[in-house]
């Protein structure tokens, strides 16, 4: 599941990087077509278009945003649970120990005695 998560996040971060250039773009070809020099109105259009895209496209940086997020967590955990296993600890989480048939508390008392 993860592997479609990361699909939908690299779809979405496509998507919102094309559009937000693609409007720089479109500022940039009409600012030309009034008679501004090509670097004037490049310059033009990414100071505009930039901040524009942020407003535009909110619903895509929301998408963006909360895949990044999410990829940032399932990350830091991983990079806990090597730490721990580094450490010569196990570090089972409540969802590994349901799926072994462990009860938290139970491992726990286990391994005090």
């Amino acid at each position: 599941m993860s592997d479609r998560r990361s699909d939908t996040l690299v779809r979405d971060l496509a998507l919102y990087v094309l559009a937000r250039f693609s409007l720089v773009a479109v500022i940039t070809a009409i600012l030309v077509l009034v008679q501004v020099p090509l670097l004037v109105g490049l310059v033009i259009g990414l100071v505009v278009g930039l901040p524009l895209g942020l407003l535009l496209f909110r619903s895509l940086n929301a998408k963006v945003t909360a895949g990044l997020a999410a990829r940032n967590e399932r990350r830091a955990t991983e990079r806990a649970r090597l730490r721990a296993e580094l450490r010569g600890e196990r570090l089972d989480t409540d969802d590994e120990a349901e799926s072994h048939g462990v009860d938290r508390k139970g491992a726990d008392e286990t391994e005090e005695r």
